[in-house]
């Protein structure tokens, strides 16, 4: 027999449950009697609920149809089975024969082996799988996607009941099995932006319990809904006003983005939609939000998954204003060594906590390319990201490190592990204020070698530490990082702008100009391309642009209107062949050509050189000499084809050193190229950025490197402290090795020879 449900029903369904949940007796008694009543509305022989328990485990708590000696007996872990498998990819199943399932895992204690079709979903609270919702038929049912959305709508329903504590204990999950205490925990993460807070946890909590799940009234909720969107509007109106940014500025550009998506009529059409099956307004904003949330997990474009984050902040606020709860999440009782942690953030979100009390951030999800962690940069804030179960093991005061340079979160940390790391704190101020004493002096070695150093960019606010490193210029700006930041390309009117604005705050300083990489991990929303087996080594960088010479010719024109006059570099990445630089600089000349013809002053000198990151560019180092004024070795992309390794996947991205005998013989093939045809050589990338690996680089014939602007100090005491012959005659004898690795040995040179690496 085939249900078919229609709003009035779901409408019906959900208050009976709401009777049901406000009915006397212990929750697990109610979970009894509910399991009962959906498995009636459903027409289905069986409906179970299975709920999560420490450990990742998924308990039998409750049954209509199966052995009911089975309820608390029958588990599950995260993962197995297809309960487990709903639960860990929190994505509904619905299978016509269950039993034929691949990941089918059956317990002879339930009895469910009569039973053929299933539909399960995941029961979720605050995009997390808090249990399984799941009923079952004999026959090969087919479910209707209108029984789906109901079996939707009443597991989110559910989750009220799951997440009260009155099933599972929440001390649970944080108690370890033989002491009963809280136990001090170490979770790895990704660094986000590099640093170290020790502190004491805030959770980020937006999200409003929501005590009116069903209501009666569709148009009334509606009309709560409008009055609430045009609040949450003026809220934002309200952040952008007391931000203090113009535009041009990158952290306007985030929050005009942020906006953008508080107007999209689509989302709020969805929810008005929601709010006809029957739930109140702010329960029609959570189960949109939660279906977004599964839905853009799961698309294959990392921009559009990271917006989820701007889009929960969004339904928070909007639940705000529906229940009347305005206390703000970034509330002012608030410690002063404040670590907050969240599953994610909106940009907004952290800009309403007060810097001077926020030390760090830790986001169970997050990444380098989110808008968070860009305005984390800004604020030269730690932050760490993918810390995977990180909600599920702490609570608010627990004391937490965030170690955003060993790429890790420590809650409830020991003594001793709190002491060291306070002396690290401590001695990595000491050191940032020696090094600050070093600004004003040269970077010259002991045998009188001057040493070039300089700082990569990506953001206008960057600038501010140029003066303050003592950099000599920007080695290398990334000139993606502002089109990444935008829902639209910026026209060559804000390009101009854009890059006058760099040049005029490097007061004169060299700025290298790299033009767009983009493509790889880094995709624009406004560009579509088509998906890559292997994006790293795909259409990205150069081949991109002159796939589409408008957008490079668009770029440069910019470039060279804003540095009218001025001194400008620019730097075509990701060459592999002589013929793609002429071909980039073809596009240049018309361009050049274009701006002279209509009477523009140009700039003076342009300087155009290339990056090498693609080896095979080495062999035509030669031929490429008479064409570029300078290259920029970038040695991260170039130990990734080096060794054929991804340096994006964990797995292998550090098991190759970059001081191995092999990686350091072909940069010094490559250093010895360009001295002997007198092309200047820059070397950009993370190698650039650790004392050691800059000690190695001096040693085999580089002369100028270009970092992040915390580097330059630790690198420019390394320089001064150095005496370069010796090395280099060091570094000879250690290209010749077959070793895996000469780290040990240069750091064993250092120690010896009184450098600070």
């Amino acid at each position: 027999m085939q249900a078919t449900l229609g709003p009035g029903a779901t409408r019906r369904l959900l208050k009976r449950l709401r009777d049901m949940m406000a009915a006397a007796g212990t929750a697990q008694q109610r979970l009894d009697r509910i399991v009962k009543i959906i498995a009636d509305d459903l027409i289905a022989e069986v409906c179970s609920v299975y709920v999560m328990r420490a450990g990742q485990v998924l308990e039998l708590f409750a049954t209509e149809g199966l052995n009911p000696d089975a309820v608390h007996k029958t588990r599950l872990r995260v993962g197995e089975g297809l309960v487990g498998e709903i639960a860990q990819t929190a994505r509904t199943l619905a299978l016509a024969d269950a039993q034929s399932h691949p990941n089918f895992a059956y317990r002879p204690e339930t009895g469910e082996e009569i039973f053929h079709s299933m539909l399960g979903v995941p029961i979720l609270r605050g995009g997390r799988a808090m249990g399984v919702l799941a009923i079952q038929n004999r026959t090969f049912r087919d479910y209707a996607e209108e029984e789906v959305e109901a079996l939707q709508t009443v597991a989110m329903v559910l989750a009220e009941l799951v997440a009260s504590g009155e099933l599972v204990s929440p001390d649970e999950m944080l108690r370890t099995e033989d002491a009963g205490l809280v136990a001090s925990e170490r979770i790895d993460a990704q660094r986000l932006n590099e640093g170290i807070a020790i502190g004491t946890i805030v959770l980020h909590q937006p999200r409003v319990s929501i005590l009116r799940m069903v209501a009666d009234d569709p148009a009334a909720e509606k009309k709560r809904l409008r009055e609430a969107a045009q609040g949450m509007r003026s809220d934002i109106e309200r952040i952008f006003a007391d931000s203090g940014l113009a535009a041009g500025d990158e952290r306007w550009e985030i929050l005009e983005t942020y906006r953008m998506f508080a107007e999209d009529r689509g989302w709020l059409q969805r929810i008005a939609d929601a709010i006809d099956t029957g739930l109140t307004a702010e329960a029609a904003v959570q189960k949109v939000q939660e279906d977004n949330r599964a839905r853009l997990a799961q698309v294959s474009d990392p921009y559009i998954r990271e917006r989820v984050a701007d889009f929960d902040d969004l339904a928070n606020r909007l639940v705000r204003h529906l229940t009347g709860d305005k206390t703000a999440a970034a509330r002012t009782d608030l410690p002063d060594d404040m670590i907050l942690v969240a599953r994610n953030l909106g940009p907004a979100e952290l800009l309403e906590y007060d810097r001077r009390k926020l030390k760090g951030v830790a986001l169970e999800e997050g990444s380098t390319t989110a808008h968070v962690a860009i305005i984390a940069h800004a604020l030269d804030l730690p932050m760490v990201g993918h810390a995977q179960g990180l909600l599920a093991r702490v609570e608010a005061g627990d004391p937490a490190i965030v170690d955003a340079v060993g790429g890790q979160i420590i809650l409830r940390p020991r003594e001793d592990v709190r002491d060291t790391f306070a002396a690290a704190l401590r001695a990595r101020a000491e050191r940032r204020a020696g090094y600050a004493a070093l600004k004003d002096l040269p970077a010259v070695t002991r045998d009188g070698t001057p040493v070039s150093l300089n700082m990569n960019a990506g953001l206008v606010i960057d600038l501010e530490h140029l003066a303050e490193s003592g950099a000599d210029g920007i080695g290398l700006y990334r000139t993606e990082i502002p089109f990444m930041i935008r829902s639209t390309m910026p026209d060559v009117v804000e390009q101009t702008d854009l890059y006058r604005r760099i040049l005029d705050r490097a007061d004169g300083k060299p700025v290298v100009f790299r033009t767009l990489d983009i493509g790889g991990d880094k995709l624009l929303p406004y560009l579509d391309a088509a998906p890559q087996e292997n994006p790293a080594m795909g259409v990205r960088a150069i081949r991109l642009t002159l796939d589409r010479p408008a957008i490079l010719r668009e770029q440069v024109r910019g470039l060279l209107r804003a540095a009218g006059g001025r001194r400008l570099d620019i730097m075509f990445p990701m060459v592999a062949e002589v013929a793609e630089f002429d071909a980039a600089r073809d596009l240049l000349d018309i361009e050049i050509a274009r701006e002279a013809k209509r009477g523009r002053v140009l700039p003076d000198p342009i300087r155009v050189g290339v990056m090498l990151e693609v080896p095979a560019l080495y062999w035509q180092l030669p031929q490429l000499a008479k064409r570029v004024d300078f290259v920029s070795v970038g040695s991260n992309d170039l130990m990734q084809f080096m060794f054929a390794a991804d340096r994006g996947n964990p797995d292998v991205s550090e098991r190759y050193d970059p001081l191995s005998p092999g990686m350091l013989g072909f940069l010094r093939a490559i250093a010895r190229e360009c001295d002997g045809a007198e092309i200047p050589l820059t070397l950009c990338g993370d190698m650039a950025a650790h004392p050691l690996e800059a000690m190695a680089l001096l040693g085999i014939g580089y002369r100028r490197l270009s970092m992040p602007f915390p580097a330059i100090g630790p690198i420019k005491a390394m320089v001064r402290a150095l005496d370069l012959p010796p090395l280099a005659k060091y570094l000879e004898e250690l290209c010749r090795l077959a070793d895996r690795s000469v780290r040990k040995k240069l750091a064993d040179f250092a120690r010896d020879h009184n450098i600070p690496v």
